[in-house]
């Protein structure tokens, strides 16, 4: 914790040093308080975003920024329509996700002529800098993690020729539900397995009937890997439900995953740690207002997996910086 901390001061104190000695700087001439508008392409309700919005808002204090954070509701039209009304408000930077290959390449493209930077955090357009006019990404590497996740279950759990991995998701359409997968089943081709992606939506209790119906339905599968915080939180209780013991594993942290790590029902998950998902893309987006320093793509990290091995040093930070 103590080194945790000090690390975080470090940064802070940097930023700081650069405040102080700016010399012309690109904001001058503009408003004292920089406004940059935060966009999450979900609603509000979703506990992963609890540490981004944490890392978004402690970011602006700590620079003097004027932060909105607004939400999609899983809804391209209304994210669309959120950063046309950061573009009409004449905003100083815009941060968002990109669950979505084609539905905001008009309207990120439309901010950035309009000479408001872009920077994309946790989903970027599958084809990067290539498909969308955003400046930079700071998120996770889908396709890395899922292999990663997916080898260990692999090794742990003997799952190999012909077997069946179930693979729930919320939104099975979105960027990182088809790039997770991909890196899962890339692992699971090397041993001659084979997953199914199935759709569950960001409701609890939806996902866990979603779950359970499934493992009914095929009572030969051989584990969960899920591809999200909601299947993931609820996927010990589908397979209690589902009368059945099979091994998890998937993506993401939250309490009722931290307790299944402990107590054994949960293998492991990737964190990908969205405190710095909030944190850095309002800092990037400072520094390129302030000194014209380009925002650089950050991986967010994922492949030190969380289980029971960390999991104490982990879970406290739960819910804050993890």
């Amino acid at each position: 914790m103590l080194k945790r901390t000090a690390n975080l001061l470090v940064i802070l104190s940097m930023l700081l040093v650069l405040t102080a000695f700016t010399g012309p700087s690109l904001m001058h001439a503009q408003d004292p308080m920089p406004k940059i508008t935060y966009i999450i392409y979900t609603d509000a309700s979703h506990e992963f975003w609890i540490p981004s919005v944490k890392g978004a808002n402690e970011a602006a204090e700590l620079l003097g920024i004027d932060l909105d954070i607004q939400y999609g509701n899983s809804d391209p039209v209304t994210q669309n329509n959120l950063i046309e009304t950061a573009i009409a408000n004449q905003v100083d930077g815009i941060a968002v996700s990109i669950p979505d290959d084609d539905a905001y390449d008009e309207t990120v493209c439309k901010a950035m002529e309009a000479g408001i930077p872009v920077v994309a955090f946790n989903v970027d357009d599958s084809e990067g800098a290539e498909g969308n006019c955003r400046m930079a990404f700071m998120g996770q590497d889908f396709v890395e993690t899922g292999y990663v996740i997916a080898k260990r279950m692999i090794e742990d759990h003997d799952i190999g020729e012909g077997d069946l991995v179930f693979t729930p998701v919320e939104w099975p359409e979105a960027v990182y539900a088809n790039a997770r997968f991909a890196g899962v089943q890339k692992a699971l081709d090397e041993v001659g397995a084979h997953g199914e992606m199935v759709g569950t939506g960001g409701n609890l209790a939806d996902v866990q009937t979603t779950e359970v119906q499934y493992l009914l339905g095929h009572p030969e599968t051989k584990a969960i890997i899920a591809l999200g915080a909601a299947p993931l939180t609820v996927a010990a209780k589908a397979v209690e439900e589902a009368k059945m013991n099979i091994p998890i594993g998937g993506f993401d942290l939250s309490e009722d995953i931290m307790a299944g790590i402990e107590d054994g029902t949960i293998t492991a998950t990737v964190d990908q740690q969205p405190y710095s998902q909030g944190f850095y893309p309002i800092a990037q987006l400072y520094l390129y207002l302030n000194y014209g320093l380009y925002p650089s793509d950050m991986n967010t990290g994922g492949l030190g997996l969380v289980d029971a091995s960390n999991v104490a040093t982990v879970k406290d930070l739960v819910g804050e910086y993890r």
